[in-house]
């Protein structure tokens, strides 16, 4: 078996079919075998498989384990030399899985690859590629300074804009499709299941580098990745505070102690900051008033969380049908 393609799924059936039927329609030239993993939703996804898809493995978790953990169970059932972690709400129209495939094997370094991610309107997702957090590219990250300077290395987005267009060396890739070679996947011990939700794709490129190998994109072929097809459907305040949660991990492990703490308080000044710019502008009008709460809740979880008060609960496992 060349490639073990790997799906989680939590209350994303839909998404699932669709993914499914873009790869048996676009990614024939590999052979491959897709295992999906549901994290204790229960949402029907299993008979759906069987019913659909039967020659797909399906590993049902009795609990929500999270991200990371359920990628980790999938793995486990994998036969191919190359894995591929693919996020169910994408969608390929090309064979992306073939040019993948010949990218990692082209590049003797390269120990996982990936691919431009695209919006529901094909533009670009900038996120496909990211720097690693420090303390710094947090505290100034915004759409305007990344719009403004998308070059910097602060945003690690430099190689979406060689001309022409040529693999190259990456900090890290959207876990949303990172093909991995999975001699190298068990070398570094899979993904770190301290992370329930986010950062763990981060921390995954992390340990490929650090075990010398490259991270690469590879431009010569792109996917639709719909953006939050799981997560949107869990709390939003759970996200928002999930997100700086999983980043400050990552800086406890790879940057220490000092460097979580700072970044902790930096986000809380930044949402002192917006909360004392947002309360006057809510006074102006209904659109600003109706926008503002949201962000005024947003900006209340992460001061709420920066200063140790705010907890992520975990969304519950639904019960078994």
């Amino acid at each position: 078996m060349t490639v073990s393609v790997i799906i989680v799924n939590w209350n994303s059936k839909d998404y699932v079919r669709q993914c499914l039927l873009s790869l048996a329609a676009h990614c024939r030239s590999v052979e491959h075998e897709v295992i999906v993993v549901d994290g204790a939703s229960f949402d029907g996804c299993g008979e759906m498989l069987a019913r659909e898809f039967p020659a797909v493995v399906f590993v049902q978790s009795p609990d929500n384990v999270g991200f990371a953990r359920a990628n980790n169970l999938g793995t486990r059932q994998a036969k191919g030399r190359y894995l591929w972690l693919l996020n169910p709400d994408t969608v390929v129209h090309e064979d992306s899985l073939g040019i993948l495939v010949e990218g990692l094997a082209s590049l003797p370094r390269a120990g996982a690859v990936g691919c431009r991610l695209l919006n529901r309107d094909r533009t670009l997702q900038t996120s496909c590629v990211q720097a690693f957090p420090t303390v710094l590219n947090q505290a100034l990250d915004s759409e305007f300074l990344r719009k403004r300077y998308p070059l910097s290395s602060l945003w690690g987005m430099a190689a979406l804009h060689t001309t022409p267009p040529r693999p190259a060396e990456v900090e890290a890739l959207s876990g949303a499709c990172i093909l991995i070679r999975q001699e190298v996947f068990k070398a570094i011990g899979g993904f770190t299941e301290a992370y329930f939700m986010y950062g763990e794709d981060l921390d995954l490129c992390f340990k490929v580098r650090q075990a010398g190998h490259a991270v690469y994109l590879v431009p010569g072929t792109s996917l639709v990745h719909f953006g939050g097809g799981s997560s949107s459907q869990a709390a939003s305040a759970f996200s928002i505070v999930m997100m700086r949660h999983s980043v400050c991990r990552f800086l406890r492990r790879n940057r220490g102690p000092f460097s979580a703490l700072a970044y902790r308080g930096t986000q809380a000044v930044t949402a002192v900051a917006r909360l004392l710019l947002m309360l006057p502008l809510m006074l102006f009008g209904n659109r600003l008033v109706q926008h503002g709460k949201g962000s005024l809740r947003k900006w209340t979880a992460i001061f709420r969380w920066s200063v140790g008060l705010g907890v992520a609960h975990r969304p519950k496992a639904a019960k078994p049908r």
